[in-house]
């Protein structure tokens, strides 16, 4: 059966083959130095392996004061430029693209390894994640303009490093989520206690990486109705919607959102919908909420036959190198394996997946 999901859809300056999307999916396989590796080379080059697909990075650190994820990727210093640029070039060279996605920790900043390298674990508010963790230091109105120059810069760095694009990440609990929503951030400055204000933030990171790039090349994240990482309002309506009418404004190239029932790495309950969201962006939507090929078929055909929507399928990506290949032919696909997501620089459940038999097959016949 034909279905949109295959059909070519034009996000920004690039135009992919089908409507199924790698999105941003931490793995922790970077250097302690967050420098990417081969491994990762090889990791990306497989889930390249159908043409035209788009593939969104991990989450990248922006700079030295705003570190705290292990053995994540950074995008600050020319090795890590370097290193990224010969994963681009490998993903273009099958034909693929790459965005790189971007963030800050805030108050979600491992405290290990603040200590280790020195830096002060900082928040919207002076308001922990959790009973007992790290109290995080309240951002000064100069430490959030020095953090969105940095923005500025990592966007400049990711061109060089031949990215078609970035992602910024303004969900899954992370600092910027934190200046968004009223239950991290009860700041009485420009940054906050107000909508206006509390979208302030996202709005002056995508001016600048705009104003560096081209708004068509960036692409932003959000996580609305999530409760992960104790996050969540009771009504994020309004809040986000003016988040989205920023980004509108602005004519940015993409807007990827997570749908409810999905709470970071899991699955939930939960009947909140996206629908306010649709109407406020004249772009492109990326759309994740662990979705099948079915449920993904049915979204493109059924439920928003008439809007730009591709679907990101994060789990489903790291068992599958050839996930598009098996979604379109209808076959099984690999079980993932949730205990190795994590595993630190462990190429086991990382660069281990098979591939399908009948992919395989078809590579053959294709150069012969």
């Amino acid at each position: 059966m034909n279905s949109r999901l295959f059909e070519p859809l034009k996000i920004g300056k690039i135009e992919v083959n089908h409507r199924i999307i790698m999105p941003g999916v931490s793995r922790m396989r970077a250097t302690d130095d967050h420098v990417p590796t081969d491994m990762m080379l090889e990791y990306y080059t497989q889930r390249a392996a159908v043409p035209g697909t788009l593939i969104v990075t991990e989450a990248n650190l922006i700079a030295t004061e705003h570190r705290g994820y292990t053995n994540a990727p950074g995008i600050w210093s020319q090795e890590q430029i370097s290193a990224w640029k010969k994963i681009t070039d490998a993903v273009h060279k099958k034909g693929s693209y790459m965005f790189l996605q971007v963030m800050t920790m805030g108050r979600m900043a491992d405290p290990a390894e603040a200590k280790k390298e020195g830096f002060t674990i900082v928040g919207a508010s002076a308001i922990p994640w959790t009973e007992g963790a790290v109290v995080p230091e309240p951002m000064t109105v100069e430490s959030i303009r020095q953090m969105v120059q940095a923005f500025g810069q990592a966007a400049k760095n990711a061109i060089e490093a031949g990215f078609d694009g970035v992602e910024v990440l303004g969900g899954n609990g992370m600092l910027i989520e934190q200046f968004i929503q009223p239950v991290t951030n009860t700041r009485n400055d420009e940054y906050g206690g107000s909508i206006e204000n509390r979208t302030r933030l996202v709005k002056e990171i995508l001016q600048i990486m705009a104003t560096n790039i081209g708004p068509e090349r960036l692409g932003l994240r959000l996580t609305p109705w999530s409760r992960y990482l104790n996050m969540g309002m009771d009504d994020p309506v309004e809040q986000y919607s003016q988040v989205l009418r920023a980004a509108n404004d602005l004519q940015i190239g993409y807007i990827h959102l997570v749908e409810s029932r999905v709470k970071g790495g899991d699955d939930v309950v939960s009947n909140d919908k996206l629908d306010f969201a649709f109407p406020l962006f004249r772009g492109p939507f990326i759309v994740a909420g662990g979705h099948t090929g079915d449920s993904a078929r049915k979204l493109v055909d059924q439920d928003f036959p008439e809007s730009d929507i591709a679907v990101a399928f994060g789990r489903h990506f790291i068992a599958n190198p050839d996930l598009v290949f098996r979604i379109k032919h209808d076959l099984a696909l690999n079980p993932y394996d949730r205990s190795s997501f994590y595993s630190l620089k462990e190429p086991k459940g990382y660069i281990d997946y098979p591939f399908s038999p009948e992919y395989l097959e078809s590579e053959q016949t294709r150069s012969q």
